[in-house]
Formats: C-alpha cells, structure tokens, sequence
C-alpha cells in the first residue's frame, strides 16, 4: 500500500481536486492524506485569534468569508443537485460549528477544534466527489486513529492498532481518504500534529502499516540543491538519504517539515517527493541510502536566527559549566540550533526567543552575555564522513568574502552550518552554489 499526501495548494480549487484523478488510481490500494484547502487554515487561525481577542463580529465576517469562497468551490466541484446539495449540507454544518463558538467561553480547547475543521470539509468534499463520479472510496477519520502522548509525541502503537483495525473493517474498499495535521490528544481532546502536520501524519501512516511508500505532493517538483526563489539554476535532487533530508528540512527547505522524516526513517519507508502541477516530472526519493557519497548535495538556509555567546573566565576547567548552561534553555524549553565552545566562551544560536529577556538573565550569572539577532544559518548538506577532505576549505573559500560569526562541523557526517547576518545570505547562497556546483 502507498501513502499519498496532497497539501493545500494541491486542492486549493475545484480545478486542482478534479486534477488528483489524474495521479491518484483509485483501483490500486492507497490512503490519501489531505491538507485543508489552500487558505484555509490560516483564515481560520484569523477566526480564533478574534474569538480569543473577544471580537465576536470581526470573527463573524471572517467566516462569512470563509463560508462564500467554499459556497463556490462547491458550484465548481459538483455537476449534479445531489453533489450540490451534499456539499452545501457538509459546509453549512461545519461553518454553523464554528460560528457556535460566538456564544462560548473561548480557549485553547476551542481553538484546536476550529482548526480542525479544514482537513476534516476537504477530505469530505473529495470522498463526495468520487462518489459523484461512482468511485469507491472510504473516508477514515484520523480522529479515529491518530494519537499524541501528554509531551506531544505520537503514540505510534496506538495508531497502528486502531488504524489496522479501520482498515481491516473495510477490506473490501482499496481506496482510503483521511485527514492530515489532526489528532486527538492525551486527554481525547481534538488536538494537532502542529504546522507542517499533514507530511507528519502521512509519515506515521506509513510507519505503522509498513508501507510501500509514502508520497508527498507539493507545488515543487522535488528538493532543489539550493533556493530556486534566490539562486538561478537551480536542480531538483534525485536521491538523498533520511539523514541529509532531515538536516535540509531542519535547516531551512521549506518542501519538507523537519518532523516527517522521523517515523519513515525509523520505520524504513521510502518517501518520495513529488510535483501536483507535474505529476511526470522525477521528484525526489528519500531513502536509507543516497545516491552518493562524499559529495555536496544541497545548500539551505534557516532565518531568524539569534546568537548567544557567554564568556567567562570561569569557564577555564569548569566541571559542568556546560550542563548549568543547557539547564538554563531548558527550563525554558528552547531548543538549541549551533553550539561552539572555547576555554572563555561558549556560543550557541536559537530560534525562539520567546524567552531570551530571561535567559540572558540567568546567563548573567555565568558570565558576560552578548546577543545577536537578525542572524541566519546556511546550511551545505552532502555525505561528509570523517575520512573525506576538502569540503570544509571549499565551502570557506566560497565565503572568504562575507562575515562569519560561526562555524559548525563535525557534529553531524551530513553537513557544514555557517552563521552569519541575514542581510548576507542572498550573497553566501549564490557564492556557495557557484563555488560547490
């Protein structure tokens, strides 16, 4: 069985969702992931925002709003009265729940379940419309299924369990349809796999039925081996390893959420990368083993970056200096992206500065603290294994010219992490990909 996931770009119009027939083959067995409909969830994050804020009739033209664009995607979609009728029914009940919350105490709790409401009309619509044009398919509800632990972690067990058993209920269907993004929570509260979550969701759908494999369609034909928005010639890549992808979708390739490589890469399922608006074209496979060795794969880039750095004379010999220092980011529960350290000073970059007013606070006590912000980090990924040579000096060559405020290798046999100030990344991209390809 293959998992297929389609994002909101990918059925962002009738137009688009008719198109998915052109891709998908509803005789073979697969399960499609949906994302919400292009727009959608952020118009409904707009919707919450003014719901939390208590302004009942801004919230109230924004899902007039919401509720008109669907009213004609629906007139697009559907040939029939019948198709019609089931889509404005679908649409109505779900808009008059979102609108119900004018009348509630509004919290976080509500707020997960307005959310929740893209994936759950668009995964709807399309079984609508299959079912318009006589094919079978059959809807499984991810509330069902798809699980987090109390810190946020998918409970993998479970979603295996129960989705087997959805699937096993109706062995006489090949043709699935669910919802990314959506879970329930520890609590069986309707919760979210967080932004990025409709990759995520098709990867642990993967991981627990052991899947052939898992595709995940986007408006981009594969991973390019630099910003094609930025750098021009820019190539998608044919192979990578989990490892290099998830370096690159850490550090900055927008295709891919960092998260969703995990539970393939765990599990060994293949994912590949594919292009909605050329469906022929080669795309990009992720797989246990790249293509090649030793060799510079791709150059991504991570704003918003802020550089910590802490100096202290203390430092000198300090049995476990570094462990108060990392207690601090924990307790505020801030992850770390670089580190380098000296005898003197320890540098490190962040990118939540939710906290930063007091950690460098508690960092004062260690020291002499300096923050830099509008800091980015460029990311060369390749297999760079311990025995290779050369690729450290040709990626500072290519930026002898441009400031570095940091420098990081050999944390990783997958890439070389260089920090400098954002108003120099257009200039390090373009300079790296000359010099490296």
């Amino acid at each position: 069985m293959k998992i297929l996931k389609f994002g909101g770009t990918s059925v962002g119009s009738a137009e688009r969702i008719k198109g998915l027939l052109d891709i998908i083959n509803p005789q073979n067995r697969q399960i499609i992931v949906l994302s919400a409909v292009a727009g959608t969830t952020n118009a409904l994050v707009e919707i919450s925002q003014a719901y939390l804020a208590g302004d009942k009739d801004k919230a109230s033209a924004l899902i007039n709003t919401l509720h008109d664009h669907y009213r004609t995607l629906i007139s697009e979609l559907f040939t029939s009265d019948e198709g019609r009728r089931n889509g404005e029914e679908l649409i109505d009940y779900h808009f008059s729940l979102i609108a119900s919350f004018s009348s509630k105490l509004f919290t976080p709790v509500e707020e997960k379940i307005i959310l929740a409401q893209g994936e759950l009309i668009s995964t709807t619509l399309f079984h609508f419309h299959l079912t318009e044009l006589g094919i079978r398919s059959k809807l499984l509800p991810a509330l069902d299924f798809m699980k987090i632990d109390e810190d946020n972690e998918p409970k993998i067990d479970f979603i295996r369990e129960h989705l087997n058993e959805l699937l096993l209920q109706a062995n006489d269907h090949n043709f699935f349809i669910t919802q990314g993004y959506i879970c329930r929570n520890a609590f069986g509260e309707i919760d979210n796999l967080r932004r990025g979550g409709s990759d995520y969701t098709a990867s642990l759908i993967g991981a627990a039925i052991g899947a052939d494999e898992i595709q995940i369609w986007t408006d981009i034909d594969g991973m390019h081996n630099n910003d094609p928005r930025i750098v021009k010639g820019t190539e998608p890549i044919a192979h990578l390893s989990f490892d290099e992808a998830a370096e690159l979708a850490y550090f900055g390739a927008k295709i891919l959420h960092p998260q969703s490589v995990f539970p393939a890469q765990r599990f060994n399922v293949p994912v590949r990368l594919l292009n909605t608006m050329a469906p022929n074209a080669a795309g990009t496979l992720i797989s246990k083993d790249g293509m090649a060795k030793g060799i510079v794969r791709s150059i991504a880039a991570k704003d918003g970056i802020t550089a910590i750095r802490i100096h202290s004379s203390r430092m000198l010999l300090a049995y476990g200096f570094l462990r108060r220092v990392f207690e601090v980011f924990e307790r505020y529960k801030t992850p770390i992206d670089m580190i380098t350290t000296s005898e003197v000073a320890v540098s490190l970059t962040i990118d939540d500065t939710k906290y930063l007013q007091e950690i460098e606070q508690e960092l004062g006590d260690f020291g002499t603290v300096e923050i830099d912000r509008d800091q980015t980090i460029v990311c060369v990924v390749g297999d760079f294994g311990w025995d290779t040579h050369g690729y450290a000096s040709r990626v500072l060559d290519a930026v002898k010219h441009i400031p570095v405020r940091m420098i990081s290798y050999g944390g990783s046999n997958y890439n070389i992490s260089l920090l400098l100030k954002t108003e120099d990344k257009v200039e390090s991209l373009r300079s790296l990909h000359n010099r490296l390809f």
